[in-house]
């Protein structure tokens, strides 16, 4: 019997689903490996062995781990179409203008909110994080802010806002990773593209002016658009892969298109750095993910 706990524990570490799913996929594992253990009884091995050969039977327990993945991680058109909802609202706001009205851009933001809330009490499932993104979008914004504050006001700003928007960032990509460290890139994946934007529009004091953001709006509209077309593929596909790719890639194309479209093209480096941070941001989940299972291992042999 001990042998039948300690490869499902095995398994349940590498299997990357949602709870509900998870916990049905253990059941069967579980009556499967108690089926083919009273068949090896039957046949003459002892309790133990018996167990210890239908566990070896099922194979590697990451490599049955992976299979049981692609099995379950497609998700349906409903959840990548609802998945895509708020890159979608994003592309919207820009292509008909209405991010000149603060009330479309609060209700937008409060809608984020609450299916953001709703989500997270029902189980984390994977079209949550895009919505979670956007309510990191005004910590972000919020830091931006800070550099036109009156210079003796920005120091003692920047002390009270870093800890918390740290904590706060921190708290939630950790939350996501324990999930899973792609779904935690799902959630960051707006926040290069609003900080790229942001920096192409700068203009060398101030905030971006009316006619910039009136000109540069259809482009922003179509990088959200990529976003929401990214985000229902990464759903859709089942290979881990291919969905490392889906978040990758097009946030590149989005920071090329926004240095195009920026007031200084000719500062290259600058938004060469800027795309190697926002990848480095991308794959940070993963870097977390493994912290943290060192970690565990570290207190599980104390």
């Amino acid at each position: 019997m001990k042998a039948k706990w300690k490869y499902l524990n095995r398994l349940r570490r590498h299997l990357r689903l949602d709870p509900a799913t998870e916990g049905d996929v253990l059941r069967e594992l579980r009556t499967h490996l108690e089926d083919k253990s009273q068949e090896l009884v039957e046949a003459g091995f002892s309790k133990e062995e018996a167990t210890e050969v239908a566990a070896c039977s099922l194979g590697p327990p990451h490599v049955i781990a992976r299979q049981i993945y692609e099995v379950y991680s497609q998700g349906s058109w409903r959840q990548a179409l609802f998945a895509a909802l708020p890159h979608f609202m994003i592309a919207l706001l820009f292509t008909l203008h209405w991010w000149q009205n603060a009330i479309w851009i609060s209700a937008i933001l409060l809608v984020a909110i609450i299916v953001a809330i709703y989500g997270w009490q029902h189980g984390k499932p994977a079209w949550l994080f895009p919505w979670l993104g956007y309510c990191l979008i005004p910590v972000i914004a919020a830091g931006i802010l800070l550099i036109y504050l009156p210079s003796k006001w920005t120091g003692f700003a920047a002390l009270a806002y870093a800890p918390l928007a740290l904590f706060f960032l921190f708290t939630l990509t950790t939350q996501a990773v324990k999930r899973d460290w792609l779904f935690a890139s799902l959630m960051l994946l707006p926040i290069p593209v609003v900080i790229g934007w942001i920096l192409a529009l700068k203009v060398e004091t101030g905030l971006p002016r009316y006619e910039q953001l009136y000109d540069a709006a259809p482009w922003i509209a179509l990088s959200f658009a990529v976003l929401a077309v990214t985000v229902a593929t990464f759903i859709r596909v089942r290979q881990r892969w291919i969905k490392t790719g889906a978040l990758l890639t097009p946030e590149i194309l989005i920071l090329f298109i926004a240095a195009l479209v920026s007031q200084n093209p000719t500062n290259i480096g600058g938004w060469l750095v800027l795309i190697a941070l926002s990848l480095l941001l991308i794959i940070s989940p993963i870097l977390l993910e493994r912290n943290m299972k060192y970690s565990r291992k570290l207190t599980a042999h104390r």
